[in-house]
């Protein structure tokens, strides 16, 4: 086992994903979005880093080639279970985060039973790409919940305070709760759709990856 610094930075990232739950247990809102925004921010400029350490200082390691893609789904599968779980616009999301933890659990069982052939199974651009888009939904939407708790909002109304404020007709006051509001619909509508598209390149790639399978996985004939 080499501990070299791309493959620290993994085992960092891989031991911050269960961390992102632990800030919903030990903290309040919002300062546990904002801690959990931080953390997913900072594991994801790694998931970069380590790559970009390994490739260049030619110290790519068998550990960090299977640490490496494990990281990765263990930081979108609890991020999406923790904002499944804790955000107000649920309803709309639990669709896209079912896609994208199906295809995960799809292609991990596809190379468990493919075992040495998985290595055929190269990771694709496309897969690229849908790890990108999974990491900024999961980045906005977690912003999202800063806005929606920090302001004391939800994505369906305002609470009682503030529907008095403008009701009062105070205009700094209306307009300070516009900027509000209008940030927290804006992170939450474009995190939202920016999950579909994760979701939609998530299902690509799962059925790229079963269709470079599927010569491997055709019974011989007797």
């Amino acid at each position: 086992m080499t501990w070299t610094v791309p493959n620290i930075l993994t085992v960092m990232r891989l031991l911050a994903a269960p961390m992102i739950a632990v800030m919903f247990l030990y903290f309040t809102r919002p300062y546990a979005d904002w801690f959990a925004l931080i953390l997913f921010i900072s594991a994801a400029i790694t998931d970069y880093i380590d790559g970009y350490l390994a490739r260049e200082w030619k110290q790519e390691t068998k550990l960090g080639a299977m640490l490496d893609p494990i990281a990765d789904k263990a930081m979108v599968v609890i991020a999406l279970m923790v904002i499944v779980g804790y955000s107000s616009m649920s309803p709309w999301l639990v669709l896209p985060a079912t896609f994208i933890l199906f295809r995960e659990v799809f292609v991990s069982g596809l190379r468990e039973f493919l075992g040495d052939v998985a290595g055929t199974l190269k990771v694709t651009k496309l897969a690229k790409w849908k790890t990108t888009a999974q990491m900024v939904a999961i980045s906005v939407l977690f912003a999202q919940g800063v806005f929606e708790h920090y302001f004391g909002m939800s994505v369906y109304g305002m609470d009682e305070a503030m529907v008095a404020d403008i009701l009062s007709g105070r205009e700094e006051d209306v307009l300070g709760l516009w900027w509000k509001a209008a940030g927290m619909v804006w992170t939450g509508h474009v995190g939202m759709w920016l999950l579909w598209v994760a979701a939609a390149l998530t299902l690509l790639s799962g059925a790229d990856y079963l269709s470079k399978a599927m010569p491997h996985l055709k019974d011989e004939k007797p």
